[in-house]
C-alpha cells in the first residue's frame, strides 16, 4: 500500500449549472449494483423525498432482507417479475410481466410526485428484448425535470450510458460465489 499526504486544498471546484433530476447508471458485472441504488433510496427517504423502487427481475411476494427493512420504515418497493429467466416456467408471462411493470413505472417517472424511481434490473428485460428501448429512452428524456432516476443491472444498453449523467460499472474482482461460497442472508439476498 501506498501511503498518500491527505489534500489540504479542495480539487474542484463548485459546478455552476441548474440543479435537475439526474440519470444515474448502476451497471457491470461486479456486486453492489442494487446495493448501491438502495443505498441512494435511502439517502433520498432520509430527506423526506418521496421515493419508488421498482425490481423488474423480484416476484410481488419477494421478502428479501431490503423489502423487510424498507417495509418498516415505509420506503416502497414492489417486485414487478416471476423471478430470473432460468426460474421461469413461462418466458411469455416473464416478458409481459415485464411490459406491464415498465407501464407502472413509466407512469410514476412521467407522474412527476417521486423525487427519485430505482428500476432495478431493468437492463434484463431490455437486453432480452422485452422492454423497447426506445420508449425507455424517450420516457428518460421526457421525465419531469425534478425527477430523478436510476436504472441497474447487468449490459445497460449503450443508449442508455450516453443518455445518463452519472454512469458507475461495478468490476468484480473477486466473489466468494466462484469459489464455491453460497449467497449469505443479509448480504446478497
Amino acid at each position: 500500500m501506498q501511503i498518500e499526504t491527505p489534500p489540504t486544498e479542495k480539487r474542484y471546484e463548485k459546478p455552476e449549472g441548474e440543479r435537475r433530476g439526474l440519470v444515474i447508471v448502476n451497471t457491470g458485472d461486479g456486486k453492489g449494483k442494487s446495493t448501491a441504488a438502495f443505498g441512494l433510496a435511502l439517502r433520498a427517504q432520509g430527506r423526506g423525498k418521496a421515493v419508488q423502487i421498482y425490481q423488474f427481475m423480484k416476484v410481488p411476494s419477494a421478502r428479501f432482507g431490503e423489502h423487510r427493512m424498507f417495509e418498516q420504515i415505509g420506503l416502497p418497493i414492489e417486485g414487478l417479475g416471476d423471478g430470473f429467466s432460468w426460474k421461469s416456467k413461462d418466458l411469455d408471462h416473464s416478458a409481459e410481466l415485464a411490459r406491464e411493470g415498465w407501464a407502472k413505472a413509466r407512469a410514476t417517472i412521467l407522474g412527476g410526485a417521486h423525487f427519485l424511481v430505482v428500476l432495478d434490473e431493468i437492463t434484463y428485460p431490455l437486453i432480452y428484448g422485452w422492454l423497447p428501448l426506445d420508449e425507455v429512452l424517450q420516457t428518460l428524456r421526457e421525465r419531469p425535470k425534478e425527477v430523478h432516476v436510476c436504472l441497474t443491472g447487468r449490459r445497460c444498453p449503450p443508449e442508455i450510458m450516453e443518455l445518463a449523467d452519472t454512469v458507475t460499472e461495478m468490476q468484480m474482482v473477486k466473489h466468494a460465489f466462484k469459489a464455491g461460497i453460497p449467497a449469505q442472508r443479509g448480504i446478497e439476498d
